[in-house]
């Protein structure tokens, strides 16, 4: 079976059509890498619930979604790897100190939170390497009324 010339060019220009859409999403989400290799190194905590206590009674638990943001010279990659030991460090915190707001057990104290957090994780990462800390997400499990 023999294909005429205008056959095989429809053909070719179809298969070059598909190859072409096939590899869009691979070009976009490298793109989207990156753009995010270009941004600040940082490693990311997601939902993890700390109790809040008034008077040594625990009276709510907020879920908080954290980003520890690094400096030029750390290593992301190694202390990305260290990222369950920044959970376990928060978890342990967390049940020594209230990071509540004083008559506000549903929502978080966050200078003292960072203050006493930055201390704790540059124990893992070492001095100088943390930049900075953010709170993405702070959500409590009971609500005011």
């Amino acid at each position: 079976m023999t294909t005429s010339p205008d056959r095989r060019h429809l053909l070719v220009s179809a298969l070059a059509g598909a190859a072409a859409l096939c590899a869009a999403p691979v070009m976009a989400s490298e793109g989207k890498k990156d753009a995010k290799e270009a941004g600040a190194a940082s490693v990311q905590l997601g939902a993890i619930a700390i109790p809040i206590t008034e008077n040594g009674k625990l009276s709510n638990y907020i879920f908080l979604n954290v980003r520890i943001n690094l400096t030029i010279k750390a290593d992301e990659a190694k202390l990305r790897e260290k990222e369950p030991y920044f959970r376990d460090a928060l978890v342990r915190m967390s049940s020594k100190v209230s990071f509540g707001q004083p008559g506000k057990d549903y929502l978080l104290d966050e200078p003292r939170f960072k203050q006493v957090m930055m201390a704790e994780w540059s124990k893992i990462t070492g001095p100088g390497m943390i930049k900075s800390i953010d709170v993405l997400a702070q959500n409590p499990k009971r609500h005011p009324l």
